[in-house]
């Protein structure tokens, strides 16, 4: 099967190229997938990362990409065109992202099976915290915008009320629920001798200046640390697209605070030692754009989480199994009493850190791969059998009829082959051992690591 992944890739920093990395990266371990990275293209001075075959065939903000986009899909001539993206990916301006979000639908009309893994929805977005100036007419963009992505072969999202949304509100189109999934092969169990030593490090990682804002957790970090004098505040990541100069200004406000450090962009490589060094994630966002990457990424390395009380992050806890300790959105005392109650309390680290590792174990990369690999196959298979029951009914008496059936036959073998290879294919061990992953079922059997939702065991 030979694949397009249309997506922000790395070296790029644009929105969702983290996702698109680890989705190319457990299609290339597939026996059977020919991928191609339809890329954005960008101003880092960086190589492209070896072992993948990358096109950058757009750009950011950029009235073309339409054109060069299908342009290139017609050159690879794929059997699937999977897109990943946001409302944004395309652009920051409203024309260029209307545009871009509109490329799946034209795609399918040049004759290309498209999927869209759609990172977020119109309707749950909080305008006024998304800085935006004109918000009825954002809300008509947005509802048409939906229905055009609706209109590619399939759509994913990632919370089953997502899903409610779309075939309530627009009532069509093929849309399943994908899990956001954590971003590798097997989650690593958390080193608690790296937490806590000598300095309990509270983690803030994301896109600022939007509804995501530092100000209640700064000024709530005064506090924690009049409390845990051994706390420090991480602040990782970068300026929204909308906020440009977002961080510098906070970082300038508190250069002379020593408890608090700006690391700004964090490369793939460094992710893991950054994680496995925090006590906690802090996620103090008034509103939230969808499934948080963040979150996951938490997750993948057993960090226990403090979240504002907004309805995502509830569903996360609900429905992938998420230890959130929440507090109200916005409310500064809250947020420190919260962060003081967890750096004190070394029990509790454990539990939610072993809850977190144990619901990124049932949400792997390669189990999310296969599942919308199965959605592939499945539509292809039908439309191979559609293909092959119409041969079947030409006269006999037509040449190459049998040509044709014997051809179409065998394309439905080698598709049965593929999907066969990908779930056979192993989860590889990263950094977790077989012992660690017993301990973790083994712990949470005996009630070590009791579910939480917020703050109490159920």
């Amino acid at each position: 099967m030979k694949i397009c992944l249309v997506t922000a890739f790395p070296p790029s920093r644009d929105a969702l190229n983290e996702y698109g990395f680890h989705i190319a990266t457990e299609l290339g371990r597939i026996p059977g997938i020919s991928l191609s990275v339809l890329g954005d293209e960008h101003s880092i001075d960086a190589t492209e990362l070896e072992g993948f075959e990358v096109v950058r065939c757009w750009k950011f903000n950029s009235l073309s990409n339409p054109w060069r986009v299908l342009r290139a899909i017609a050159r690879q001539k794929p059997d699937v065109v999977w897109f990943n993206l946001g409302f944004a990916s395309f652009g920051g301006k409203a024309l260029p992202a209307f545009m871009g979000i509109a490329i799946p639908c034209l795609a399918r009309l040049t004759g290309s099976y498209t999927h869209v893994t759609l990172h977020q929805l119109m309707e749950t977005v909080d305008l006024k915290d998304a800085g935006i100036r004109f918000p009825l007419a954002y809300k008509v963009g947005g509802f048409l915008a939906t229905q055009i992505v609706l209109f590619a072969n399939s759509v994913s999202v990632m919370l089953p009320a997502y899903r409610s949304v779309l075939v309530t509100k627009y009532g069509r189109g093929s849309v399943y629920v994908r899990r956001h999934g954590i971003f590798s092969s097997r989650p690593e169990y958390p080193d608690f001798t790296k937490r806590g030593n000598p300095d309990h490090r509270v983690l803030a990682f994301g896109k600022w200046g939007t509804y995501k804002r530092l100000e209640p957790l700064l000024e709530a970090f005064g506090t924690v640390v009049q409390q845990v004098p051994n706390a420090k505040l991480v602040v990782a990541g970068t300026d929204h697209p909308k906020t440009p100069g977002y961080l510098k200004s906070v970082q300038r406000k508190y250069a002379a605070n020593k408890a608090i450090e700006f690391i700004g962009y964090v490369p793939e490589e460094e992710i893991a030692g950054l994680l496995q060094s925090s006590t906690t994630a802090v996620l103090p966002y008034t509103s939230s754009a969808g499934s948080s990457g963040i979150a996951h990424l938490a997750c993948t390395y057993g960090v226990p989480i403090v979240a504002s009380d907004i309805p995502d992050f509830r569903r996360l806890a609900d429905e992938e199994g998420l230890a959130i300790d929440f507090f109200p959105a916005g409310h500064v005392g809250e947020l420190a009493q919260h962060l003081i109650d967890l750096l004190q309390n070394h029990e509790r680290q454990v539990e939610m850190a072993l809850q977190n590792v144990s619901a990124a174990m049932r949400m792997s990369m390669p189990e999310i791969i296969r599942e919308y690999l199965r959605t592939f196959e499945l539509r292809q298979e039908l439309s191979s059998m559609r293909s092959l029951s119409a041969a079947r009914r030409l006269p006999q008496w037509m040449p190459f009829r049998n040509a044709l059936i014997r051809r179409r036959t065998k394309k439905m073998i080698q598709r049965e082959e593929v999907i066969r290879s990908a779930e056979s294919v192993p989860v590889r061990p990263e950094s977790a051992s077989t012992a660690e992953v017993v301990y973790i079922a083994d712990a949470i059997s005996d009630g070590t690591a009791a579910r939480t939702k917020t703050g109490t065991d159920y």
